[in-house]
C-alpha cells in the first residue's frame, strides 16, 4: 500500500462505525483503533520500566487523573445523549451529576436503557457523539469526582 491508499483507508475507517481494524499482507501491517485501550500484538514485548523519580508535574497530573473517573457503557448499542432530537442533552461539559442521575440512553435490540451516573461529580469530557455505536465498558463521560 502506498501513502495515499493508507490515508484513504484511515479516512474511511474514521467515518465507519468500526472500532478496530487490522490488516496484514506480505510485508505490510496496519492496526487502527478508536478504542481508548487497545490490544498489544503478541510479538511485541513490553519494555522494562526505567527507574526514574517522577517530577512534581507528573505527580500532580497523576493525582488529578486519580480523582477523575469514567461513566462507562454497560452494554453494546447506539447511544443517545438527549431524550429527543429537539431537546437538550442530558449532560454536557460542566454539568454537575449525582449518583443515579440519567446521563444518556443506550438502545440495544429496540430496548431503550437509561444509563445513570454511579458517582457524584462534574462532567469534564463527553467522549462519544450522539447516535454513535458504543461497545461494552467503553468510557462515555469523564467525571471529576467531588
Amino acid at each position: 500500500m502506498d501513502f495515499k491508499e493508507i490515508k484513504e483507508l484511515m479516512a474511511e475507517f474514521n467515518e465507519s462505525p468500526m472500532r478496530e481494524l487490522e490488516i496484514e499482507t506480505d510485508g505490510f501491517h496496519i492496526h487502527l483503533s478508536k478504542n481508548e485501550n487497545t490490544f498489544k500484538p503478541q510479538g511485541v514485548l513490553p519494555q522494562a520500566p526505567q527507574a526514574e523519580t517522577p517530577s512534581p508535574k507528573v505527580e500532580e497530573a497523576s493525582e488529578q487523573a486519580q480523582a477523575a473517573s469514567y461513566i462507562k457503557a454497560p452494554m453494546v448499542g447506539s447511544i443517545y445523549l438527549q431524550p429527543a432530537p429537539e431537546k437538550e442533552a442530558y449532560v454536557s461539559v460542566g454539568t454537575k451529576v449525582h449518583k443515579g442521575d440519567v446521563v444518556c440512553i443506550i438502545e440495544a435490540m429496540k430496548m431503550m436503557t437509561e444509563i445513570k451516573s454511579e458517582v457524584d461529580g462534574i462532567i469534564t469530557k463527553v467522549l462519544v457523539t450522539n447516535e454513535e455505536l458504543v461497545e461494552f465498558d467503553q468510557p462515555l463521560f469523564e467525571v471529576q469526582e467531588g
